[in-house]
């Protein structure tokens, strides 16, 4: 074993020490810190990566690890903050994702002026101009759903410790969630200070905490281990999703286009061309999302409004790290419920703004019974709902 591996491994059981003791034993953390602090000097982006990974399959409640994830990284800020990191081309996808987040921390440093002007005199200050503060946040949520559904998957094929991904989308969904709430809370007549101040509060560290991950861990790690020509692809995998703040051109963007083969394909029922196939179940009014027997993602369609995001990313992955930590197992118990033969059908349906969206799951069977994979089918069905009596004639008026 070299030297430089030695000390690296050295390093992650240090940082897996110092987060059991954040866990558990707090008065032990200043002792451990000074122990090792000529090594935590000496840290390094994987070594987070590394060290997360593995805390990530240990039997440590999600929400307890996500407390201990965000104080290990404050304690251990400056020496990666100031390690040398590789920064993105200009122009290039990782940059353009760095120029947005620069525009959100930007509007949040906007909103956490005005709400403390808010806390100085409520009479001088609108709710409504504060909301409007914070709704303009929203769509730099965007940028979470291309991180979640472009870069981690990549970050999957890439990477043996790849979990870091998983917990970083749980605190993608932390502040989704939060922002809805100061936005809904906002729109009260009445503010209770303490809850308004502690959302925003959270709102401000995690997106910042985020942003300090992404920038000096998680991008300058892909750049380092992740071919040059795969992190360009990833623009063709982008295609579906626009930047909120800053755009790239047509011409940045380069997206591969796939040839389509001119072979008809037999469906027992007659023969159409693939073109075909594609065009019907684009235009079918329902998202599809099929998985195979090995739990691989394998087909997703594309009609005019998809209601949930896909990428050609999520193809060849596996669809247990196509969903947040907190709802996995949700997913984990229907696959096997239908790989065991005990169900066929799981069915759900939310609210998600105006819409009301039904979204079941189907599983797929041969002819001979043999469980071949699960198919997800999502539709916004508020207009069947609101559907009455009969209508037997055309109405294109």
């Amino acid at each position: 074993m070299s030297d430089f591996t030695h000390h690296h491994i050295n390093r992650i059981n240090m940082l897996i020490e110092l987060s059991y003791a954040l866990l558990t034993d707090k008065k032990k953390v200043s002792f451990l810190y000074k122990k090792y602090a000529e090594q935590i000097d000496k840290l390094i982006p994987s070594d987070i990566i590394q060290a997360v990974d593995k805390l990530m399959q240990e039997d440590i409640p999600l929400e307890d690890l996500k407390i201990v994830i965000n104080k290990l990284l404050n304690l251990v800020f400056k020496p990666i903050k100031d390690f040398k990191q590789s920064k993105p081309k200009e122009k290039d996808f990782l940059w353009y994702l760095i120029k947005n987040t620069e525009k959100a921390a930007e509007l949040l440093k906007s909103a956490g002026v005005q709400l403390k002007e808010y806390n100085k005199n409520k009479k001088l200050t609108s709710t409504e101009s504060l909301r409007l503060a914070y709704e303009k946040l929203l769509p730099f949520m965007h940028i979470y759903t291309i991180k979640e559904n472009v870069l981690f998957p990549l970050i999957e094929q890439e990477w043996k410790q790849y979990r870091c991904v998983q917990m970083m989308w749980a605190f993608h969904d932390d502040i989704r969630r939060d922002l809805k709430k100061i936005i809904e809370l906002l729109k009260e007549k009445e503010q209770d200070l303490i809850k308004l101040n502690r959302l925003a509060g959270d709102i401000s560290f995690r997106i910042m905490a985020i942003k300090f991950r992404d920038e000096e861990i998680l991008y300058p790690e892909m750049l380092d281990t992740i071919q040059e020509n795969k992190l360009e692809n990833l623009w063709s995998s982008s295609v579906d999703f626009e930047f909120p703040f800053i755009q790239a051109s047509k011409k940045e963007m380069k997206p591969q286009i796939n040839k389509t083969q001119l072979n008809t394909v037999d469906l027992g029922t007659g023969s159409i061309l693939p073109e075909q196939i594609k065009l019907i179940f684009n235009h079918l009014p329902v998202d599809l999302t099929y998985v195979d027997e090995n739990n691989i993602v394998q087909y997703y369609s594309t009609p005019k409004h998809r209601i949930f995001p896909r990428t050609n990313a999520v193809l060849g992955r596996d669809v247990h790290n196509c969903h947040p930590p907190d709802s996995v197992h949700i997913v984990e118990k229907i696959v096997d419920s239908f790989r065991a033969g005990e169900k066929d059908k799981a069915s759900f349906w939310i609210h998600m703004g105006p819409h009301f969206i039904l979204i079941q799951y189907f599983a797929v069977r041969d002819e001979n019974g043999l469980f071949r994979g699960t198919l997800e089918v999502s539709q916004e069905i508020s207009e069947i709902q609101s559907l009455t009596g009969d209508q037997r004639l055309l109405d294109w008026e």
